[in-house]
This record gives C-alpha cells, sequence and structure tokens, in this order.
C-alpha cells in the first residue's frame, strides 16, 4: 500500500482507522440502555433517565496516571493503565455518592502502535464493565515529534449522577465520629516520581529486579491496579444512608486518597471546626510502603501527603454504627480498619 504524504509525516490516518474499526466489538460490553448512537462521532450520546430522579446532579471527574506510564513503558504492560484511570475516576465521584454513568477516553502518542491501543482500549472496557460504566467514545491523537518513541499519554473524563438530596458533603461529620479504611492494591496512581527516585535512582533496581520482600518485581508490584470502590460505597450508602434525611445517615463523609494522601484528601470533606486523627499503627503496613519507608531519606509526615500507604479510601461514619459498617465493609471484599476519629479542630488531619 502506498503510503500517503501524511503518513510519511508520521500521522497514518489509515492505520488509526483500521484499529478503530475493531472498537464497537470492544466496546458492546459496555453498553448501557441510555447510550445513543454509535461510537465514532462527533460526540457520545447518553440519554440520562430523569425519571428516576427527583434532583438529578450531575458529577463530573477528569484524570490521567501520571508517571506510573514510565513503569507500563519500561515493562512493555499496557493492559493495566485503562483499569486504573476507569476506577480513579470512579473513585473520585463515588465520594460524592455519584453512580457513574459513561467515560470517555483520551490518547496523545508520537506512532500508533495497534497492540498498544487495543491493551489500553481493552483496560478501559474492562473496568467499565465491573464498575457499570459505559465508554461511549474518546480520542486518538498521533503527534509524531512530540512524544519520545514508545511512548504515549492517557487521559479520561467520567460523569456520574447522584440524587441532590442524597449527596455527600460531610456537613454532618462531628467529633466522636469514627474514621474506617479501605486497603488499596499499592500506590495506585499516585506517588510515582517519588516512588521511582528512591527505588531507581536511590537503591539502583531496574523495574524488571525480584524484590524478596514484595514477592515480585518492582515493576509487577508497581503496575498493580488501582482499586475501584464505586459498587461497594453504593451498597454501603444504600443501606446506610436511607431517605433524605442526612443528620439520620451513617455515613457522612468521604475521602479517596490520592494525590496528597492523608494530609490533603481528608480535609477535603471536614467541616472547618473537626479534625481528623489518624492512627499510624492501626492498618497493616504493605510490604511496597514497608520498602520506600525505609530506604527513603523522607519526612514521614511527608510520605503521609505523598502516597496512600495503604489506604486508599477512607469512610468517616457516626460511632455507633462503626462497627456494624466496617463488617459490611468487609462482605463487599474489601479490607478494611478502623484507622482513626474525629476530633475538635480547625479542618486538618493529624497523624498520631
Amino acid at each position: 500500500m502506498k503510503k500517503t504524504a501524511y503518513a510519511r509525516a508520521g500521522v497514518d490516518i489509515s492505520l488509526g482507522n483500521r484499529v478503530k474499526a475493531t472498537l464497537p466489538q470492544l466496546l458492546a460490553a459496555t453498553h448501557r440502555r441510555e447510550v445513543l448512537g454509535k461510537v465514532g462521532g462527533f460526540g457520545g450520546l447518553f440519554a440520562l433517565d430523569v425519571r428516576k430522579y427527583k434532583q438529578p446532579i450531575l458529577v463530573s471527574s477528569v484524570d490521567g496516571v501520571g508517571t506510573k506510564l514510565k513503569i507500563a513503558f519500561a515493562m512493555g504492560r499496557h493492559d493495566t493503565i485503562g483499569q486504573d484511570l476507569v476506577n480513579h475516576c470512579v473513585n473520585d465521584i463515588a465520594v460524592l455518592g455519584a453512580e457513574p454513568l459513561f467515560f470517555l477516553d483520551y490518547l496523545g502518542t508520537g506512532k500508533l502502535d495497534a497492540g498498544v491501543f487495543r491493551d489500553i482500549l481493552k483496560g478501559f472496557a474492562k473496568a467499565c464493565v465491573q464498575n457499570r460504566c459505559a465508554l461511549i467514545g474518546g480520542e486518538t491523537a498521533q503527534m509524531p515529534g512530540f512524544y519520545q518513541p514508545g511512548e504515549y499519554d492517557v487521559s479520561g473524563t467520567i460523569v456520574g449522577v447522584v440524587e441532590r438530596k442524597r449527596m455527600l458533603d460531610g456537613k454532618t461529620i462531628r467529633p466522636g465520629d469514627v474514621i474506617l479504611g479501605l486497603e488499596s492494591s499499592g500506590l495506585h496512581t499516585n506517588g510515582y516520581s517519588l516512588a521511582r527516585k528512591i527505588l531507581f535512582d536511590q537503591l539502583k533496581l531496574k523495574p524488571s529486579s525480584h524484590v524478596a520482600e514484595l514477592g515480585n518485581s518492582i515493576g509487577d508490584e508497581l503496575l498493580r491496579v488501582h482499586v475501584s470502590y464505586g459498587r461497594a460505597v453504593q451498597a454501603l450508602l444504600k443501606k446506610y444512608n436511607p431517605g433524605q434525611n442526612a443528620r439520620a445517615w451513617a455515613v457522612k463523609g468521604l475521602a479517596h486518597i490520592t494525590g496528597g494522601g492523608f494530609v490533603d484528601n481528608i480535609p477535603r470533606v471536614l467541616p472547618k471546626n473537626c479534625d481528623a486523627v489518624v492512627r499510624k499503627q492501626s492498618w497493616p503496613e504493605l510490604p511496597i510502603f514497608r520498602l520506600l519507608r525505609d530506604k527513603a531519606r523522607v519526612d514521614e509526615e511527608e510520605l503521609y501527603q505523598v502516597f496512600n500507604m495503604g489506604i486508599g479510601m477512607v469512610v468517616i461514619v457516626m460511632q455507633e454504627k462503626a462497627d456494624e459498617v466496617l463488617r459490611f465493609i468487609k462482605r463487599q471484599g474489601h479490607k478494611a480498619w478502623a484507622i482513626g476519629e474525629i476530633v475538635k479542630g480547625t479542618g486538618r488531619t493529624r497523624l498520631s
């Protein structure tokens, strides 16, 4: 086949079209009845069923996966990155009580690699199915000379919905409430720049290096998929926050522990007269965080601001329901612990 001038310049439209032709079959599993039209249009179409809500509030979030991509490039593994991105976005809107509706992705690369593209899209589709979220479109940009050979960037946008009077905002949080922490799978999608500096620059490890205390290679450990808490949160709110009287709800606030760790994320849901006291020894330390702690020449408080330290989601609940809610979370398949409490303060996180 004769190459076009554009292909000779580095942008192969024909290849892009051939790869995209496989998308409808791949995305079929993510379909929801509200999705209209077909993939590949100028815009994705979604008909919100407003009959289910009195006052539907759309909740949106956009994100990427940061320098975790560097690990994927080094390992030649691209099947988990899409899952990371979807799950991260689902968690971001879950803290408001929102159910995910649909997701759109963006992939930018210098030269499109059909196999890498399919692996990333399979990750998007797998996570969307798991989160009951439709994948309704996206954009793939070929930009020769803009990225290093073999590298790319991804980002995604999610849109969800929550009933206005069932939205979580943390306003009912009071001293005496209990903080529950749900286990992460590892670094999730944050702190990779510091982790890479510690592991690769300071310790001179390689992504392929096997580390006995991890029972894994560094690369495989760092590519563990970001956990989605979305479906567990929806089940939790359905059971413990019935009706629309927020003062009667057992679950008062949620925080996704992402960039900023405990120090910056929990205060986002705290009233100005409350502090969150987090007891650092109240949950088992994952081996990757023990390794980073032991080898990093970093102040410990900074570690809790950069990394999730093994806790991916925080749930703030009324004291009298804390044990029951904790048991319920564990039945949803997540390890969880009581990791602290709410006290009088000025809207910050205290580590103890």
